[in-house]
């Protein structure tokens, strides 16, 4: 097995090493003429975020700036919507489900070291794959750690650090991200905390 073998095996695996440097490389140039597009050109981003990601459905919207490290390993699916300063370090598989929100300053790392010190400084690093279902709020700030699985129906409360995987249906907050209770059907009628729709077509 070469290195990025091993990196998208969830092996540890040297960084700099059988092309993952200059695939980077490409990478970050493809990042940066994105981020340096003019905002009003949503014809050439819609084009240039489909090149940067491995796999998009319709309807895909990244703020500038944007963050990641090889693209190709990065699948969305429809619907998808990328606030500012969205951070996705992707040496290993992320899939995000379809009709998914990011606030601003979303992070997402499948990249990590080895916990002892002379083990880290050999230079071996490894990245666990992190899922995100259907129909999911991510708050602001929030950072998403390596190996997470993220159910459907879920809202992730803003500055949460999430450790551990959250099932389906329910809102989770805080530092380790934790559930604080489901989402029920009585919460349909209302736009913000107890705050009740004055419009019919929700």
């Amino acid at each position: 097995m070469n290195q990025k073998e091993r990196m998208l095996a969830g092996l540890p695996y040297r960084a700099w090493l059988d092309g993952l440097r200059e695939e980077r490389m490409e990478n970050k140039l493809k990042i940066h003429e994105y981020n340096l597009t003019r905002p009003d050109d949503k014809k050439k981003m819609k084009e240039m975020i489909k090149n940067i990601l491995g796999k998009t459905g319709e309807d895909v919207c990244v703020e500038q700036p944007f963050r990641c490290d090889y693209g190709k390993n990065i699948e969305v699916g429809n619907n998808f919507f990328a606030n500012y300063n969205c951070v996705i370090l992707d040496v290993a598989k992320v899939t995000i489900g379809k009709n998914v929100m990011f606030a601003p300053n979303v992070s997402i790392y499948t990249a990590g070291h080895p916990i002892h010190p002379e083990s880290r400084n050999s230079g071996y690093e490894y990245g666990i794959p992190v899922t995100i279902g259907d129909n999911v709020w991510v708050g602001g700030s929030v950072v998403i750690n390596p190996g997470v699985k993220i159910g459907n129906n879920v809202v992730i409360g803003s500055g949460s650090v999430v450790t551990k995987d959250i099932p389906d249906n329910v809102i989770a907050v805080g530092n380790p991200c934790r559930v604080i209770r489901e989402i029920t059907e009585e919460d349909r009628k209302y736009y913000y905390r107890n705050n009740e729709f004055d419009v019919d077509d929700y």
